[in-house]
C-alpha cells in the first residue's frame, strides 16, 4: 500500500486509510518524477505544518489529487517565486457552495458566464482557480488567503484568467503583489488550473 514512499512518509500517513495512502503516494511519484527533470534526486516529501509541501531547497512547486488524477509541477526557485496547480472533476460545485467560494461581482459574472459558455461548469472553475491561487499565495506569505479574499475574472477564448487579491502580505521586490494570473483547461472529464507567480 505504501510502496513507493520513504520510510518518513510511511510514519506520515501510517494512520490513514488506504485510499488516503495511494493519493499520498501517487501524488508524490508525480513530484519526484518532475524534480527528476530538473536533475534533483529523490527526497522525502512531506507536509508542512498546515499541510503544504516542503520541497527541496532552490525548488518550487504544487500538487494536486482527485478522483483518478494525481499531478504535480515544479520549477526552479531563481525562475519563479511561487506556482500553483489545481484539478477538480469537471461537475457542478455541490449547492450552497458557491456563495462561500464566489464573491458577489464574481457571481454575476459566472451567470453571464453560464449563459454564453455553457459546456463549462464555471462555478466548478473558480474553485479549482482560487485553490490554484491558495497554493500559489501560501508559500510566499506563510498566511491562509480565504476564497472572499480572491475576485476572478474569465477569458474563455483564451483560457486565462486574472485573480484580484484583496488580501495584504504578499510582497516582491519590496512592491506589493495585487494581481496573478492562471491558466484552465478542461477535458477528460477534469478542469485544471494552473498559476504561476512571477519573480
Amino acid at each position: 500500500m505504501s510502496v513507493g514512499l520513504f520510510a518518513e512518509e510511511r510514519a506520515w500517513v501510517r494512520d490513514a486509510v488506504p485510499r488516503r495512502v495511494r493519493e499520498f503516494g501517487t501524488v508524490r511519484a508525480c513530484a519526484r518524477r518532475a524534480l527528476g527533470r530538473l536533475g534533483v534526486a529523490p527526497v522525502p516529501l512531506l507536509p508542512g505544518p498546515r499541510g503544504e509541501p516542503r520541497w527541496p531547497p532552490g525548488i518550487v512547486g504544487s500538487m494536486t489529487h482527485c478522483a483518478g488524477f494525481r499531478a504535480a509541477a515544479m520549477a526552479r526557485s531563481r525562475d519563479i517565486a511561487s506556482l500553483g496547480i489545481d484539478a477538480e472533476p469537471h461537475e457542478p460545485l455541490p449547492s450552497g457552495l458557491l456563495h462561500k467560494v464566489a464573491r458577489p461581482e464574481e457571481r454575476s459574472r459566472i451567470a453571464h458566464l453560464e449563459r454564453i459558455g455553457p459546456a463549462v461548469h464555471w462555478d466548478r472553475l473558480t474553485f479549482s482557480a482560487k485553490e490554484a491561487v491558495y497554493k500559489a499565495w501560501f508559500p510566499l506569505t506563510g498566511r491562509r488567503l480565504g476564497f472572499q479574499d480572491v475576485a476572478l475574472e474569465f477569458d474563455p477564448l483564451s483560457r486565462h484568467f486574472r485573480a484580484r487579491l484583496y488580501a495584504t502580505g504578499l510582497v516582491l521586490d519590496d512592491r506589493p503583489v495585487t494581481t496573478v494570473i492562471g491558466n484552465w483547461t478542461g477535458e477528460s472529464g477534469l478542469i485544471c488550473t494552473a498559476v504561476a507567480v512571477g519573480k
